[in-house]
């Protein structure tokens, strides 16, 4: 067979620009976290004023609004069928909504009198700052906080089954690996580290320098990656089975705040991150190359999510912002 006639690789897409279509205020403080559904019918919110809000993904209308958490919430997880919410907050506990009369509600518009927080976990010591469901089964969250601590519970009880002395520093960011059996955490002391979901056992260090600060980890969409934020503008990729940095995306800024970062894969493989000069960077995954910078939020943008199904990012901004924003790609 002549070399000729040997298949190329299939290209990538070419990159559409997102163009913002639709702000909204929810909240009367900072966005802290922006989450899409896995089902992609709701944009769940997190702010510092105590509050979750619902929103419609289409126009950012608020279906309904969360209340009971006593001070500002850091992290939001959807279960995987988009039954349940987790909230992370300051006020030291996680709290697990049921988000079923929303998606059943007739036009989008909910009882908004129903009471839907189902658990309130409490053990952590100090602001709780994230939070993940297992995504294999949904009966299980991860959570880390400011006690330093990685603390895995049983959903249906509410019980705090492991709490791992994770840390010398607070732990930024939990993150379970698609098949739900190990979680990686990063945190202000350096490190980021792989767990045993069952045992607590922590498996491997992955990056264990005391500077920069990890301000946020996560596992790729097919488990074989971790994207690693840290706090000297810097987004790495990494290959945890070898420990290996293979990728550096860097032109935004981050010093200061724990900005959580999103991978996009509906049109082309993407890295999306907020930055604290206001603004939302796409990368091509593989280039590394900046593909766009989203202007338009006045302050830090700290939380982006990409929608599961369509080309449509949502991004929020810190206090002298306010909004929450909606990106989407021209046809």
């Amino acid at each position: 067979m002549s070399s000729g006639s040997q298949q190329q690789p299939a290209q990538p897409p070419p990159y559409r620009p997102y163009r913002q279509v639709r702000a909204a205020t929810p909240h009367s403080r900072a966005v802290s976290c922006v989450r899409f559904s896995p089902c992609g019918r709701v944009l769940a919110t997190a702010s510092l004023d105590g509050t979750v809000a619902l929103l419609s993904p289409s126009n950012l209308a608020v279906i309904a609004t969360l209340r009971g958490h006593a001070a500002g919430v850091s992290d939001l997880s959807w279960s995987t069928d988009s039954f349940y919410l987790c909230s992370a907050s300051d006020d030291r506990t996680l709290r697990i909504w049921d988000i079923r009369s929303v998606l059943a509600a007739p036009g989008g518009h909910p009882d908004p009198a129903a009471d839907r927080c189902v658990r309130v976990l409490k053990g952590h010591t100090n602001f709780v700052f994230s939070a993940n469901f297992n995504p294999q089964t949904s009966s299980q969250v991860a959570s880390g906080g400011l006690d330093c601590t990685v603390r895995i519970w049983d959903v249906k009880s509410g019980r705090c089954t492991r709490a791992i002395d994770a840390h010398s520093d607070p732990v930024t960011s939990v993150h379970f690996i698609r098949d739900g059996s190990i979680i990686v955490s990063g945190s202000h002391d350096g490190s980021c580290k792989i767990w045993d979901a069952k045992t607590g056992a922590c498996l491997k260090t992955v990056i264990d320098d005391k500077k920069p600060a990890v301000s946020f980890a996560m596992f790729s969409p097919n488990g074989k990656f971790i994207l690693v934020a840290a706090l000297d503008d810097s987004l790495k990729l990494c290959n945890f089975a070898t420990g290996k940095f293979l990728k550096v995306y860097t032109g935004h800024v981050n010093r200061v705040y724990c900005i959580q970062s999103a991978f996009s894969v509906t049109n082309g493989k993407y890295i999306v991150s907020g930055s604290e000069d206001n603004c939302v960077y796409i990368w091509d995954l593989q280039g590394r190359n900046i593909l766009q910078k989203l202007e338009g939020h006045t302050d830090a943008v700290i939380s982006v999510s990409c929608h599961p199904t369509e080309n449509k990012i949502a991004s929020g901004g810190l206090d002298n912002d306010r909004t929450v924003r909606l990106w989407v790609q021209d046809n």
